[in-house]
């Protein structure tokens, strides 16, 4: 695969301009995890695609935003399955519906996938039963076939509850590890990105597929645990497997001052790449001085917000949305040229005016 702005693997240097990450897709538009919602991201200019990626009962890497199915699929007008709803304790939280890793792959291709957020996203409700389930594979052969030389596509999968299906019977390193080397995904440069919340799986598959394995990026939430990761002495441990790190945007901003964050700062000081998520144009997940309109469905200033955290020397964006994110690394590749044009040649005295 080409290796056009991929992370570097040691020392991580800051990319030619950053990456968009059409997250699942692009389900501002088509319902996640679909491959109407890959494409239309790859159409839109997202570099990089990215994929949760859960377990089937027979060990196949799934393509759903969590195991549970009820808000993502049509499984619940299936009356053969209807005996399969049940009631599981996933990492703490209590789920009641229906869960992959109670089907087979081929069983869940029998189902077909809605939009998730119908209060919010109701024109994508047009597609709803269009589409089907798709595997990790599936998602790399979309990538592959459309990869070109002037816009070569990435798989950034996201391993999804890790240590929990490993403690009951699927071993969730051990197959991701698998799948990859079946599909020739195991070098740095290659399809394949992953990430996850969890030091643990990452750390595995960095031993099992070497120091040169796929690239990774260690996801970081807004918890205690979060707050360990993102210090100078738990960034340096990130960097000792992985490439890059992932805060929220919250995380991002929330010590951000005078067009400078000390995360993005200190993460690169660690020879990280830095990601963050998850960027969405509705008014239900922006900041108040971002909201136009009255509804929390109305679309926001989702360009706006997307300039103020590359402003902060972010290396990608992780979108609902590709094509706002894609015209903010734009718009910032202009201004940076017409700033080069402006400033004065080596050796000559700038004109005042």
């Amino acid at each position: 695969m080409h290796a056009t702005k991929s992370l570097a693997r040691r020392p991580a240097t800051r990319l030619p301009q950053p990456v968009v990450i059409g997250h699942r897709g692009a389900p501002a538009y088509r319902p996640e995890h679909t491959t109407a919602s890959f494409e239309l991201a790859i159409d839109l200019g997202a570099e990089l695609i990215e994929p949760d990626v859960v377990l089937s009962r027979d060990g196949v890497l799934v393509v759903r935003h969590e195991s549970e199915l009820s808000f993502t699929t049509d499984v619940a007008r299936h009356p053969e399955f209807a005996g399969r709803r049940t009631t599981k304790d996933v990492d703490g939280e209590v789920c009641t519906g229906w869960f992959a890793e109670d089907f087979t792959f081929a069983e869940l291709r029998t189902l077909c996938a809605v939009e998730r957020m119908p209060e919010l996203r109701p024109m994508n409700t047009a597609y709803d039963g269009h589409f089907g389930i798709l595997s990790l594979a599936d998602v790399v052969d979309l990538a592959r076939d459309r990869s070109t030389d002037d816009h070569p596509i990435r798989v950034l999968a996201e391993l999804k509850h890790a240590g929990w299906v490993t403690e009951h019977g699927l071993p969730m390193a051990d197959l991701v590890a698998e799948e990859l080397r079946r599909l020739d995904a195991t070098d740095e440069g290659g399809t394949v990105m992953l990430q996850s919340f969890e030091a643990s799986v990452l750390r595995d598959l960095r031993a099992r597929l070497g120091e040169h394995g796929p690239q990774m990026m260690q996801l970081v939430d807004d918890t205690a645990t979060g707050d360990r990761m993102v210090t100078p002495a738990g960034l340096r441990e990130i960097s000792t497997y992985a490439q890059g790190v992932a805060p929220s945007k919250e995380r991002i901003l929330s010590g951000a001052a005078a067009g400078a964050s000390a995360l993005v700062l200190e993460a690169h000081r660690a020879a990280l790449t830095v990601f963050c998520w998850t960027l969405r144009a509705e008014n239900a997940f922006l900041a108040g001085d971002l909201r136009r309109g009255d509804g929390p469905a109305d679309l926001g200033d989702a360009l706006g917000e997307a300039r103020q955290l590359l402003d902060l020397g972010l290396d990608g964006l992780i979108t609902d949305s590709p094509d706002h994110a894609v015209q903010a690394v734009n718009d910032m590749a202009t201004n940076d040229m017409a700033t080069l044009r402006a400033a004065p040649r080596p050796g000559t005295v700038p004109q005042l005016r």
